[in-house]
This record gives C-alpha cells, structure tokens and sequence, in this order.
C-alpha cells in the first residue's frame, strides 16, 4: 500500500472513499479501508462536535457581554442617583452608594470619589469634608493626600487645592481643612517651611492678599512691602526669603485664584428628577459622525450634554409632535430615530450651541441616536414615547410651511 505523506493526510480522511471491486483489493487491503472509512467518519463526528462546541462557547461569550453590559448600564443609574443624593445631603449620598456597593467604606476610596468629582456638588464636597466626624477627617486627609504638590510653590499648591472644593464658611471647618493643607504641603515640600504653622499662616496671607487685589470693593490694593511686613517673624521667628514672597506675591496679583461657582444653576439640581439618562451616540456634525453625549430625558425635552458635569447643554431637543421609532444602520447597532411623521423634510424645531459659543437653531430633519445594547435601546424608546406631547396648532403651521415653500 503506497504510503500517504503526513501533511495530506487530513485531506485524504476527509475525500469519499473509492469503492473497488473485490478482484481488485486483497483482504488485507479492504480491511484497511474499512478502518479508514471508520477513522473518516469518527473524523466527521468530532468536527460536529466540535462545531457545536464553538457555537456553545460563542453563545456563552454573547450571554457573558450582554450580562455585563446591563450590569455596567445598572451601575450607571445607581452611580447617578448617588451623586444627586450626595449633592442633596452628601452623608446619605455616600450610604446610598455604599448600600448598593458601587463605593465601599474604605476611606481612601471615598476620598478619590470626592477628588475626582465629576457629576459632585463642589459646596458639598467642602461641606462633607469640613465636618468634624472620625471619618469625615479620615477622609478630609485622604482627600488632601490625593493632591500632588511636590515641586509646587505655596500658590501653586493652593490654586489646585482650593479648585478641587468650595471652601465652607465657618471658621472651624476653615480651620481643619487648612491645617490639613499646610500638615501634607510640608510632607511634600520638606526643607521649604520650619513648621506646618508658618506654611498655615503664610496660606491664609495669600487667600487674604487676593481678596484685598482682586475685590473691586476693595480701594486701597497692598503693595508687595506690606505683604512682607504681614508676614515678619512667622518662620519660627525668623523671617521668610524676601524672594520666596515675591513669587508668590506676583503670582497671585497676575492671576486671582478661580474659585468654585455655586450659582445654584448645578444640572444636578435642574435636572433633578429626570424621566431617564445615560451616555448614547449622536450622528451629527457637518461630516456625519457618531459622537458620544450625555442624554438627560425631562419636562418633554431631550437635552445632550458632552460632560455629565457640564452646567449648560450642547443641544435641546423639544419632542412635542415627534414621533419615535428603531431604525438600523450600516455602522451603529442599536439605533433608533427622532423624526416628523406628519411634515416630512421639515427641520425638527431645536437648538445647539455652536463652535462660538451661540445658541443656533439646530438643522435637523431627524436625530440619529445608538444605545450600548438592544434593552437599553427599547428603555429610550419606551421613556421618549412616554414624553412626546403633541400641539395641533404646531402640525397646522408646519404643513402650511410646507405649501409654501413648494410653491416658491
């Protein structure tokens, strides 16, 4: 029997098996192709098996992302309340997301939750850390820790502490928080101050020093020398390099500090109670491009957002006499569509801020918008359908628009 080489021998199991006559084979040789014929089938039965293996591991993969997708989808929700509850009251805030284990009681990790900050209340951040709890100081310290203010000078360190809070107003939370500023600058910076007291004090000077040049009511601006004079002696007595002072003078008379504005105008408390929320895709632009915005679903409008801590929206979508439906497109999975049914070609009254800034009204005929998964496509749908109001005087106007631009 001729013998078949190693790398074609896969391909010769797998071709049908060439019946020959009984004259032409001995015993010897039939009973090898038997066993061939056996091995071929044998062969067949393990790729089936096999196949449907990969299709079972496939299928898992899908049920494991899709899992995963609602779980991360569920997270988002209970993340976003925790802010607007920590926004309201920052203690339950915190217990709330605690209690459905998106933070853990650790202090280091609450005090990176509150220094990272997105979607947070800055004056609930400074009320939370000002109080005077164990835990609140554990994490008021945790907090000041997470700042990196090695190799910066005093106002430097300052401008990014007190940026990432605002400040309360009573003097003993005032206190705690700025002695823990000076306590970590001096670990910081060693060798720079003689003590944390010089650091504390030298701090409050420059808070002072750029109220008194930067506050129109106040007339008689310092000069640099009274601000070395404010500061004699409090270098454990000794008095500090008249250099050093003027840097930091300097620093603060051509740039004020940018304090937190808490005009009460937060999103987190205009859009309190929302109908629904969550990150989705936009097609939009010039050149149609899917960008990713932050959707907040309320009062009958669809407002996107490109920050979820941005305190004015990039677009306003009114939905009154707008209809909903899926739709599918050739790059985007999940997609369903703001339209006009009954006045088709019109642009669907909206507004956007443009490249300058300026409120536009917005060019769309229809909105183009893409979930993560198919269940929170259908939760879109579901709460904008449940929105939509529809005017008829609106529906009148519109078509009668329409006659006359088709007449021109």
């Amino acid at each position: 029997m001729p013998i078949i080489p190693e790398e074609k021998k896969d391909i010769f199991f797998l071709q049908p098996i060439k019946s020959y006559g009984s004259s032409d084979l001995s015993e010897t040789e039939e009973a090898e192709i038997e066993v061939i014929k056996q091995h071929r089938t044998e062969l067949l039965e393990d790729i089936e098996k096999l196949k449907d293996e990969i299709a079972e591991v496939f299928a898992e993969i899908d049920r494991f992302q899709q899992s995963q997708s609602s779980k991360l989808i569920q997270r988002d929700k209970i993340l976003s309340t925790g802010r607007k509850k920590f926004n309201m009251d920052p203690t339950k805030g915190l217990q709330y997301l605690t209690e459905h284990k998106v933070l853990s009681s650790d202090v280091q990790e609450i005090a990176r939750f509150l220094y990272k900050g997105e979607g947070l209340n800055k004056t609930a951040i400074g009320d939370y850390l000002g109080q005077r709890d164990p835990l609140n100081l554990q994490v008021l310290q945790a907090f000041v820790e997470c700042h990196q203010f090695a190799n910066l000078n005093l106002v430097q360190a300052l401008r990014q502490f007190l940026w990432s809070f605002r400040l309360p107003g009573e003097a003993q939370k005032i206190d705690r928080m700025m002695e823990a500023f000076a306590n970590w600058y001096c670990q910081c910076n060693p060798g720079v101050f003689q003590s944390t007291d010089t650091c504390y004090i030298l701090s409050f000077s420059i808070i002072m020093l750029n109220t008194s040049l930067h506050n129109p009511n106040v007339k008689d601006k310092p000069p640099f020398e009274r601000f070395v004079s404010m500061n004699r002696g409090i270098n454990n007595g000794a008095d500090l390099p008249e250099p050093l002072l003027r840097i930091l003078f300097d620093s603060i008379k051509n740039e004020p500090f940018s304090i937190p504005e808490d005009d009460g105008n937060d999103l987190t408390h205009t859009f309190f109670n929302p109908s629904r929320e969550g990150w989705l895709l936009k097609l939009g632009g010039r050149v149609k491009t899917w960008k990713r915005r932050w959707f907040i679903l309320t009062d009958n409008c669809l407002y996107y957002f490109e920050f979820t801590t941005d305190k004015e929206p990039l677009g306003i979508i009114p939905l009154e006499n707008l209809s909903v439906r899926k739709v599918d497109d050739p790059k985007k999975p999940n997609c369903f569509e703001l339209f006009n049914a009954n006045c088709k070609g019109q642009k669907i009254k909206a507004c956007k801020t443009d490249g300058d800034g300026k409120v536009v009204e917005g060019k769309h005929q229809s909105y183009k918008i893409s979930a993560a998964v198919p269940e929170e496509r259908d939760l879109w749908i579901e709460a904008i359908r449940t929105s939509i109001t529809r005017d008829p005087f609106y529906d009148l106007v519109a078509a009668r628009k329409k006659k006359v631009a088709s007449k021109k």
